[in-house]
């Protein structure tokens, strides 16, 4: 299987799944007043299968123990069960995020979820693999956390008057993050404890685990939305082509980033790798910016605050990056 050699690909590789997962957004964004609950389909299709093609190539290249069936099968039953249940997990977890913002926005969703997702995440992971400077480490978790707070005041700023703000989607908010934090952990434990996974068989694992979470968890919001009217499995049928074709982009695109942040924490570790690839929500307000236009003719106070984001992730990348070497 492919591994990095070296330092300088391993953060190439965890710089490249933050793209990745800032990105897979603007997939959701081109299918205009699709609901998400029912885009989500095939996006967990689209997870699913891009880290199934990446197991079958770079996962089983030049073949033996390592290779992705012959690793499937030597590894702990109980490993697989921990990576299928980070999936699980984390899709509850992304699900909530989704609702947290449509229900209180960016601006308070972001701090709060990615923000305890950030920091319960790489605590545990490296409690489980500590891997590298705790110190450097958490500074740069700091900064990273600083980053994703600047992100939800920059949205802030761009609102006009005061706005309350719903406990509702306060406590969605946090639940999301406190089960997104748990993914890293369990994915830690399945690549570190016993016959380990290797980051393809992780990869493949987790998101299987996603999409089984759909049939239980999506099925229920359909049913039970937090935001919006029920849909129907009949609305998802008849959905435009291209939606779904959306849709199982922006989860290849997700997809894509995971597996290399799992192949690049094989070398530097997943409290790392999973620490660098949250920057993602920086990634997520340079479409914003550039691409959507949200803050076209925004006040000073944002721009500031836009740039001010841009530099914290920036000095959490190389306080992370160097905590590998310290």
């Amino acid at each position: 299987m492919f591994v990095p050699s070296t330092f300088v690909v391993a953060l190439l590789m965890t710089i490249f799944s933050t793209i990745c997962w800032g990105s897979f957004a603007n997939t959701f964004k081109g299918a205009r007043n699709y609901r998400f609950e029912l885009y989500y389909w095939d996006y967990a299709l689209g997870i699913f299968l891009i880290a199934l093609l990446l197991a079958f190539t770079m996962g089983s290249y030049a073949g033996g123990p390592t290779a992705f069936l012959a690793n499937l099968h030597a590894a702990d039953d109980r490993n697989l069960l921990y990576a299928a249940l980070g999936g699980f997990i984390f899709n509850i977890a992304n699900v909530l995020l989704i609702a947290g913002i449509e229900i209180v926005g960016l601006a308070v969703a972001y701090p709060i979820s990615i923000g305890i997702a950030l920091v319960e995440g790489v605590v545990l992971s490296y409690a489980i693999q500590p891997r590298g400077s705790a110190l450097l480490l958490g500074a740069g978790v700091l900064m990273a956390v600083v980053a994703v707070i600047l992100v939800g005041k920059s949205y802030a700023a761009l609102r006009s008057g005061a706005e309350s703000v719903s406990t509702k989607g306060v406590v969605v908010c946090v639940i999301s993050g406190s089960l997104m934090g748990l993914f890293a952990p369990l994915v830690t434990r399945a690549m570190t404890h016993g016959h380990t996974l290797t980051p393809y068989t992780t990869a493949v694992c987790l998101t299987f685990g996603a999409l089984l979470c759909c049939f239980f968890f999506n099925t229920i919001l359909m049913r039970r939305p937090l935001v919006g009217t029920p849909v129907a499995a009949a609305d998802y049928l008849r959905a435009p082509a291209g939606y779904h074709a959306l849709g199982l982009l922006g989860g290849a695109i997700w997809g894509l980033g995971t597996v290399f942040n799992f192949v690049a924490a094989s070398l530097v570790g997943v409290a790392i790798s999973y620490a660098i690839g949250q920057a993602s929500p920086m990634v997520a307000c340079l479409w914003g910016v550039f691409v959507w236009k949200e803050f076209k003719g925004a006040n000073r106070r944002a721009r500031s605050l836009l740039a001010a984001m841009v530099v914290c992730y920036l000095l959490a990348l190389v306080l992370i990056a160097r905590a590998y070497a310290g």
